[in-house]
Order: structure tokens, then C-alpha cells, then sequence
């Protein structure tokens, strides 16, 4: 199962715009009669609005034990907390809280940490016998000279330190798509992206073979042997 933004499933999953995210065709990569894949993303929601807004409390029901749960958030939890698209997390991991007042509804919301919302989806799945994997949020198409620039003071890093506090699977998929991407330079890593952050079909593959290759360097993930080679 997996759970995160439009880089994991843009719209409705169909392409629209030639956008893709990597979850579409996370299943190419396994044997699809001993594993499958549901995709439970939506486009612009934060860690915070993944929950606040039910999607977790959909997907929940339907986590059995033995089930994998790929958590990836941190490319909409910046910006406001109560105004506009109001779906920010507070910054870090740790316990503190902030109280707002929503622009939309007049209503107050008690907003956490990134790390808080990560440790709700680690631990109820957990409680459920699934196996969470938290996974640093893809890079955008920005440059720093002839590196992509990653995450790894933020969202990044506070995935890693949510995961290793949680006992849980961490992989950097921010690190090895942008050493991929570095690897076949800007300009041909310009035809893997339709804006800064919104992968191609290209890129979307790319991303699952990044993943892949993550999955495969961790020996005690038995989801390994269900990969194609």
C-alpha cells in the first residue's frame, strides 16, 4: 500500500498532461500474482492533510497483517498553516503542537510536527501487523552547478530520524533518483519532468527503478524476493 502526493499518483492516474506519478507503475516491478499494489496518494496533500482529511482512515481498514506500508510526505508540507491551501506541518519531529485558527471554516486545529503525522501512520499500521517503509520525497528539478539538490535538512532527514526512532525501514528515494538523474545530467534529465516537480511517464519509471534498486540493498526486506528480474 502506499500513501503520499501527486509524485506518487498525479491526478487521476490516468497521465493527465503527460504527468505521472512513480505509484502507477510501482507493480510493473513484481510478480503481481504473489503481490499487489494499491496506490492511495492524492495530489496536494501534506502529511498532515493525508490524515486530517480521512484518507488515512480509509486506508487503515485494509491493512492486514503482513501488508507493506510505503510512506512518502514533505513536497506540501511547507506554507501556511490556517490560510490558502492551509496544509503545512509544523517543522521537525518533535512533540510540540501549535493551535490555529482555519481561514475556511473559522474553526480551530491543533497542527503537529511532520515527524508526528509520520509516527501516526508507523504505528497504527504497526498495530495492525503491516510493515511500514518510510521513504525521503522525491527531488524537483533543481540544480546547485551539476548536482540536484536534495532534502536531506528537511524533510529528509526527518523522515530518516522518524523511521530509525520508529524502529522502522527508511529508504533515501531523494538520494538515489538524484544520483540517477546527476548521472545522466541536466539535460536529459529536463525530458523526465513536465514542471519543477511532476514526473513524465520516463520519470515515473525512473523513480520505481531508483526504489527498486533501494529495495534490493536492504537484506532483511523479504518484499525483495517478490521482484522481477
Amino acid at each position: 500500500m502506499l500513501i503520499g502526493d501527486s509524485t506518487m499518483k498525479n491526478g487521476r492516474g490516468k497521465g493527465e498532461n503527460g504527468q505521472w506519478g512513480w505509484g502507477s507503475f510501482f507493480e510493473q516491478f513484481f510478480d503481481t500474482t504473489r503481490i499487489s499494489v494499491e496506490n492511495h496518494a492524492l495530489g496536494g496533500r501534506s502529511s498532515r492533510t493525508f490524515y486530517t482529511e480521512g484518507l488515512w482512515d480509509k486506508v487503515l481498514p485494509g491493512i492486514q497483517k503482513g501488508d507493506y506500508l510505503f510512506i512518502q510526505f514533505g513536497h506540501n508540507d511547507g506554507g501556511p498553516l490556517n490560510t490558502g491551501r492551509a496544509r503545512a506541518s509544523l517543522k521537525g519531529i518533535g512533540d510540540e503542537s501549535q493551535t490555529v485558527i482555519m481561514e475556511r471554516n473559522g474553526g480551530p486545529e491543533e497542527v503537529f510536527t511532520f515527524g508526528h503525522y509520520l509516527r501516526i501512520y508507523i504505528r497504527q499500521a504497526k498495530t495492525r501487523g503491516a510493515i511500514p517503509i518510510v521513504l525521503s520525497h522525491t527531488p524537483g528539478n533543481t540544480w546547485d552547478g551539476n548536482k540536484m539538490v536534495r532534502n536531506n535538512e528537511t524533510y529528509g532527514k526527518w523522515s530518516r530520524e522518524v523511521a530509525e526512532q520508529e524502529g522502522v525501514l527508511f529508504i533515501d528515494m531523494n538520494d538515489l533518483i538524484a544520483t540517477k538523474c546527476e548521472t545522466l545530467g541536466k539535460e536529459k534529465t529536463n525530458e523526465l519532468f513536465k514542471d519543477r516537480v511532476h514526473t513524465s511517464y520516463e520519470g515515473a519509471i525512473l523513480n520505481c527503478e531508483a526504489l527498486i534498486e533501494g529495495i534490493e540493498t536492504m537484506p532483511k526486506l523479504d518484499l525483495r524476493k517478490y521482484i522481477i528480474k
